[in-house]
């Protein structure tokens, strides 16, 4: 057996004592006790081993985009931005290998040199390709599911420093846990993809009335391959965003200072800034950015990437999560209500009450009260996407059409802002209505809700238990909602 300091001498190069780690919306921070950059799998396995040795716990990270404490450590946390290396395209089945450190960005540039990319996308390409798959992020289309569908095999480190391949035929448990899996099964070191023939889309984005829009959800739906919705609370207004592919040649919109990047960020963030001083001014706030940016319609054609991406502005709290999206505007009355009123009263979904008619509680079928009769003021916009049904085991997705209901809570110039009573607000409401976290995102549901949530929690448990039985890839977050409370 290796000593623990050889070990800790040949891995001395790698590591950085008492470095300070912050998320990108510089909302939770932690010291590890030691923070490595390795650059191979044979590097992972050696730390691995060095922490089991000693009895610390392992984080690996990537960009550190998830708005949670999901990447926290004050073990062994390992930064795999220089695990970022192609290893093989498939041209013929139209794959790509690539190391899971890989930057999204970067990988889009390689497979534009192959007349390639992913079929679908999230709002941001700065994430880690493992950190992606592995919160189970979405982008929007009613015949598109989570992004970690889109996954065939990768390889897994455990806790015992062995490298595991698994792929939808083989290790096909372990496969279908580690998709999905937040990091708690070991560290990923290389994924392959699924991808498509490059391809551009026309998008077109209109204003819309929202009891319009909330009387004919389903057709809106399907109105396009790509339909994403921004809503402007305390207004009746919503963005329809529509995007299909196309040979179509580029079309850019025409400029106007209205729409410009420094528009969005700096005026809007120093409004949202007076309000934190003068909160009954948001809704005249919802009402301007709206008539300032989104009252025209616009059309757009582009590279899927440029027309899948926008820029997500400055610091900010979010929660996000995936309802059916037979629900969707059942929800979005509901947070409507909440938020103009300040309660709602939501009635038990027909699938909590099956799974509560079979426990000895029957309380938890009764209708839901949500809030104390105070009126919230918040700020725009409400994002809407929608995504179809998955078998990935921890999917929000999984076995059920979807559709993503986001917040945000923006903190302009890094300030905070007031947003736990609207968070408290909407978990309770996405609840009751059948709802799942989206795993990247701060959230307060326990083991034992979210395994009456996810069908294949159970098993996803015992596998987690298996692979890592002392614990070694929990952190805070996973110990919350991956552990039986004692």
């Amino acid at each position: 057996m290796v000593r623990v300091s050889v070990l800790t001498q040949q891995l001395q190069t790698l590591a950085t004592p008492k470095k300070t780690f912050e998320n990108w919306a510089r909302t939770f921070r932690c010291v590890p006790e030691q923070y490595y950059t390795p650059t191979t799998e044979e590097e992972i396995i050696k730390i691995v081993h060095l922490a089991r040795l000693t009895g610390k716990r392992v984080k690996a990270i990537g960009t550190g985009h998830s708005p949670s404490d999901l990447a926290c450590t004050d073990g062994f946390m390992i930064n795999t931005d220089k695990l970022n290396r192609l290893i093989r395209v498939d041209q013929q089945h139209k794959t790509v290998t690539v190391q899971a450190g890989m930057k999204l960005h970067r990988l889009h540039d390689h497979l534009q040199l192959h007349d390639l990319a992913l079929n679908n996308l999230g709002s941001i390409s700065d994430q880690s390709v493992a950190g992606l798959m592995s919160t189970a992020s979405h982008g929007t289309g009613a015949e598109y599911p989570t992004l970690c569908a889109y996954v065939l095999d990768l390889t897994l480190v455990t806790a015992k420093g062995e490298s595991i391949y698994c792929s939808k035929t083989e290790n096909v448990d372990i496969f279908n846990a580690a998709v999905c899996s937040l990091g708690s099964l070991g560290i990923i070191t290389s994924m392959t993809l699924q991808c498509e023939r490059a391809f551009r889309l026309e998008s077109h984005q209109e204003p819309a009335k929202l009891n319009d829009v909330l009387d004919n959800m389903d057709t809106i739906i399907h109105s396009a391959e790509y339909v994403r919705l921004w809503w402007y609370p305390h207004t009746d207004k919503v963005v329809i965003w529509r995007a299909n592919k196309t040979d179509k040649d580029y079309l850019m919109p025409i400029k106007s200072w209205r729409y410009s990047n420094w528009f969005g960020y700096h005026v809007f963030q120093g409004l949202i800034y007076i309000c934190r001083f003068i909160p009954r001014l948001l809704p005249l706030v919802s009402r301007f950015m709206f008539w300032a940016q989104q009252s025209r319609p616009l059309k757009r054609v582009d590279d899927s990437v440029q027309i899948f991406n926008f820029d997500c502005l400055f610091s900010q709290y979010t929660n996000e999560w995936a309802i059916p999206w037979s629900r969707t505007s059942e929800a979005l009355r509901a947070l409507n209500e909440f938020i103009e009123t300040g309660t709602v009263r939501i009635e038990p979904s027909k699938r909590h009450e099956k799974t509560s008619s079979s426990s000895s509680s029957s309380s938890s079928a009764a209708a839901v009260v949500v809030g104390n009769g105070r009126p919230l003021k918040i700020h725009p916009p409400i994002e809407i996407r929608f995504v179809k049904k998955d078998d990935v085991w921890l999917s929000p997705a999984y076995g059920v059409d979807s559709c993503y209901i986001g917040l945000i809570m923006y903190r302009p110039f890094g300030k905070p802002v007031s947003y736990r009573r609207f968070w408290n607000g909407f978990e309770k409401i996405m609840g009751a209505l059948e709802g799942r976290p989206h795993w990247a995102k701060a959230h307060s549901v326990p083991y034992k809700d979210l395994l009456r949530a996810y069908p294949k929690m159970k098993e996803f448990s015992e596998i987690r238990q298996k692979l890592d039985p002392e614990g070694m890839f929990l952190n805070d977050y996973l110990q919350r909602h991956f552990v039986p409370s004692s």
